[in-house]
């Protein structure tokens, strides 16, 4: 079995979660939630062996790089952080609900990288100015940082919509009367903002350094450059809002929705939109 087979197996893996997970919050079954969270484990668990695999068949060609280094690894790599995430959060917070704002995201994510067109998932060799030992710190800081954010997005639209309930009165027997209390959500949302942007921030910082490596600069003003600068600013705002102006609730549940909407665009818009330093992640 090679890694491309065990990445088709985690797909189905998290599309099973997402469902099930949907389940849970349209059913409130526990066994259900509880089911949504194996196939999550045996998801995160086949990609975890998939990675190491791909990293091997890369020695084996010869190339020998980890596999974060195009558009189609990083994809992978964001699913498998948003994942373990979410299971890190979910055995700490017992919130198994949120699994159906989460793990959409995971499975979209992996489902994009196998089937959308456009998309190199051949093993390609690194050039110049990836070969350098801060890759892995550099993509890894950034991405488990991506991985927090698309779980305080899921977290930040869970908020609107048991507000929005709440503010029409609607029963505890709807679908919404299963989502963890407002302030529960709203706490869940603040921690993860927090965990997401100190990674961020490291990968920033690790960025610079590489760039300095690289290209004898620690800071050009690339269009990804640019907008990660952009994407902290955003989450810097919101936490400097909550934290001196004491912004709660919708306030912080938007700013995370926005945030992530700026990750996405960082991720993507960058790559497909605009040309720079960075536009090799869309090969």
């Amino acid at each position: 079995m090679d890694s491309s087979q065990l990445f088709g197996i985690t797909t189905i893996a998290y599309l099973l979660s997402s469902a099930f997970y949907i389940g849970l919050l349209v059913f409130k079954g526990k066994k259900i939630g509880t089911v949504g969270l194996i196939f999550a484990i045996i998801g995160v668990l086949a990609q975890s062996a998939a990675l190491g695999l791909r990293w091997n068949e890369s020695y084996k060609i010869g190339i020998g790089h980890a596999p974060l280094t195009n558009m189609y690894e990083s994809l992978v790599f964001f699913a498998w952080c948003t994942t373990l995430f979410y299971i890190f959060m979910e055995y700490k917070f017992k919130a198994r609900v949120i699994g159906a704002f989460v793990m959409p995201f995971a499975f979209t994510a992996m489902a994009y990288a196998s089937f959308a067109k456009g998309i190199n998932q051949q093993i390609s060799p690194l050039i110049p100015a990836l070969q350098s030992n801060w890759l892995i710190a550099h993509v890894m800081t950034c991405f488990i940082g991506y991985g927090a954010f698309a779980v305080a997005g899921g977290l930040g639209m869970m908020y609107l919509l048991k507000q929005s309930a709440v503010n029409r009165g609607l029963s505890e027997k709807t679908l919404t009367g299963g989502l963890p209390e407002l302030k529960v959500i709203d706490d869940l949302t603040h921690k993860t903002i927090v965990f997401g942007f100190m990674w961020l921030t490291a990968g920033i910082i690790t960025g610079a350094v590489w760039a300095n490596e690289a290209w004898g600069t620690y800071w050009s003003w690339d269009p990804k450059e640019t907008w990660s600068i952009i994407t902290w600013f955003v989450y810097a705002s919101t936490l400097h809002a909550r934290f001196t102006r004491g912004w709660r609730g919708s306030r912080i549940a938007w700013l995370a929705i926005l945030g992530f909407i700026s990750v996405f665009f960082t991720y993507f818009g960058v790559n497909f939109l605009l040309s720079g330093l960075h536009s090799y992640g869309s090969s």
